[in-house]
């Protein structure tokens, strides 16, 4: 009995022994087109058709040359060196952003949040005739509204500090006590820039504001009450031969001399005694009225008559 050995299995494509695959040549992308040379076949200074010479446009060079991040300028570079990053770009990305921030322990405006600042009480009054009202306004206070906070209050003072007899008395110290405080907020620098709030407005000077004429409302009532005692002569001037008025009441005169032709003039003075007593005026028949005044221990008497 005769026994086949085992053969390999059927190749069915040539040329690739114990393999398996098409052959190569039967693929024609790795070969060149039907009638046109291989590649490497033609001589110097030729070239396939449709196909672009070496330096010419489309044909590939290998890899680009080193282009710079997207946002920075190209840069001419040999080869073999390697890129650097511009000075001026390495200083600017080792630089840090920070905020302008006040030195540590450093007083602070408590309006804009400026320094330098210092501490201060700015003060202000008004009078509601019967009742006061006191302002106060505390710091730290920068240079610019410190000064601003010395002008409103002030103002305010002038115009409003009046209304009332103990405000009228008052409100001369209160507008005084502000000037400590305006000569420390005057020996401040400038605010530093940055400041992370708005500054107060300092607005005009106190002598270029129209509440300045509230300080000729105290001179005005001084002035009244000057005038008022110059041409008022009271009843102590008085002696025979004036003309009198009473600005009272009977339980409580107040005898003023006044000029004899004036309508206001109610009495003549006949005599003037130096004594409280008023039996003194007997001795004149016209009299009618006698007004007593008596002082300590001394005193004198008018005998008054019709004028």
């Amino acid at each position: 009995m005769t026994t086949t050995p085992p053969q390999p299995p059927h190749n069915p494509y040539a040329g690739q022994p114990g393999g398996y695959g098409p052959p190569q040549e039967q693929f024609p992308q790795y070969a060149g087109q039907p009638g046109q040379p291989q590649p490497g076949t033609l001589p110097p200074g030729q070239q396939v058709p449709g196909q672009p010479m070496p330096g010419q446009p489309g044909e590939y060079q290998g890899p680009p040359p080193h282009q710079a991040p997207y946002g920075q300028p190209q840069y001419d570079q040999q080869p073999g060196q390697q890129y650097q990053q511009p000075q001026h770009d390495q200083q600017f990305g080792q630089r840090q952003f920070q905020p302008n921030m006040p030195p540590v322990g450093a007083l602070q405006c408590r309006f804009c949040g400026a320094v330098p600042a210092v501490q201060a009480k700015v003060r202000g009054h008004m009078g509601l005739l019967i009742v006061m009202r006191l302002l106060r306004l505390e710091g730290p206070f920068c240079k610019t509204c410190g000064t601003a906070s010395v002008r409103d209050m002030t103002a305010k003072s002038m115009w409003q500090g009046w209304w009332g007899i103990g405000s009228a008395i008052i409100n001369p110290f209160t507008m005084l006590s502000n000037i400590g405080p305006w000569k420390k907020f005057q020996e401040l620098p400038e605010p530093a820039p940055g400041a992370p709030g708005r500054p107060m407005n300092p607005g005009k000077p106190l002598f270029k504001r129209p509440q300045v004429l509230g300080l000729l409302l105290p001179i005005a009532v001084i002035a009244a009450i000057v005038v008022g005692n110059l041409t008022t002569t009271t009843s102590s001037e008085a002696k025979a031969g004036d003309c009198v008025m009473n600005a009272g009441t009977s339980s409580d005169p107040d005898v003023k001399v006044v000029d004899c032709s004036s309508a206001d003039a109610e009495f003549k003075v006949l005599g003037r005694v130096s004594s409280s007593v008023s039996s003194t005026c007997d001795m004149y028949d016209e009299a009618t009225v006698t007004y007593t005044e008596k002082r300590g221990s001394t005193g004198y008497t008018l005998c008054l008559g019709p004028n």
